[in-house]
């Protein structure tokens, strides 16, 4: 009589075999979706977390159609129990069915987020790389400007330190360029700028580093360069911007001041600039349009040249 109460223990709980397939087809879910999640690259992975789930599906609905069948062949099971069994192992593989729907589409999403974030990665990277060559630009020119020239000279000093290969430091001043932008404008002045930009730019070699240095002075750095050279080179850049046909007709030279290591100062990047303003400044007051090399400049022959400039001039 208390059997009839509380019941077959029996038919009350499921049999261990269903409860173990039950398990394992639901514990399929988690290698399951971790599989789909995974990047493409990791492909391996993904590869077995897939064949994990599959194979726990694959037992676990083997041992539920055993269950199935053990039940039904007991001569205590009703056909109610059968058909409630049957109805609960259809709603999970339904279940199942809708969630591996959510999952993959979720994997779907999250494929397309990683895409859309590498374009937008690409994109922030470029633009930074731009800002940065703006950063290093002369707007009127286009030539670098006189913070990256300051940051390769320094290279340049730093490797003729370490090899001891030759490095030069042109510096050039526009003659009478005050009196363009003064009497013709700064659109004029601007264009004759750029003139002068591309005539440095045709004639220098790829790897030596050209900007525009400040207001109409310009500064040239010759890698593996020797004094001489340099001095060719300043010579043929004079020469060509005095014959040159700026567009407001007017004739426009340089002076033109050069130092060179090992030649001129100790190796370091203010002295090589220092020795090629004071060549620079030399070439001024010497009567313009003229390259001045440091070595013929030097500080103890600075005075000689200046008093001789001035009875020049007088």
């Amino acid at each position: 009589m208390s059997r009839g109460l509380s019941g077959d223990p029996e038919q009350a709980a499921p049999p261990a075999g269903a409860r173990a397939g039950l398990a394992l087809a639901l514990g399929a879910l988690l290698p399951l979706a971790a599989g789909l999640l995974l990047p493409a690259d990791r492909v391996a992975w993904r590869d077995a977390l897939l064949v994990v789930a599959a194979a726990a599906i694959l037992v676990g609905s083997l041992l539920l159609w055993r269950a199935r069948g053990a039940r039904a062949s007991r001569p205590s099971l009703a056909a109610g129990d059968a058909a409630a069994g049957a109805e609960a192992v259809s709603g999970l593989m339904a279940s199942f069915s809708r969630t591996l729907g959510t999952i993959e589409q979720q994997a779907a999403e999250i494929s397309q987020f990683a895409t859309r974030l590498d374009t937008a990665y690409s994109e922030l990277q470029f633009a930074n790389e731009r800002l940065k060559e703006y950063s290093f630009k002369d707007e009127v020119t286009g030539l670098y400007n006189r913070r990256f020239f300051t940051i390769r000279l320094e290279e340049e000093v730093s490797r003729y330190r370490r090899f001891n290969h030759p490095v030069s430091v042109v510096l050039l001043d526009l003659d009478g360029f005050k009196a363009i932008n003064d009497e013709l404008g700064h659109a004029a002045g601007d264009e004759t700028l750029r003139d002068m930009a591309e005539i440095l730019m045709r004639y220098s070699r790829g790897i030596n580093v050209i900007c525009r240095y400040g207001g109409d002075e310009f500064a040239v750095l010759l890698v593996e360069t020797s004094k001489d050279g340099t001095r060719l080179y300043a010579d043929r850049i004079r020469h060509v911007l005095s014959t040159h046909p700026f567009a407001h007709g007017r004739r426009l030279t340089a002076s033109i001041g050069i130092a060179s290591l090992p030649e001129d100062v100790t190796p370091g990047a203010d002295d090589l600039i220092r020795a090629a303003d004071e060549a620079l400044y030399a070439a001024k007051r010497a009567g313009k349009n003229r390259v001045s090399v440091y070595e013929d400049v030097a500080p103890s022959r600075v005075p000689e040249r200046a008093g001789s400039a001035r009875t020049e001039q007088g």
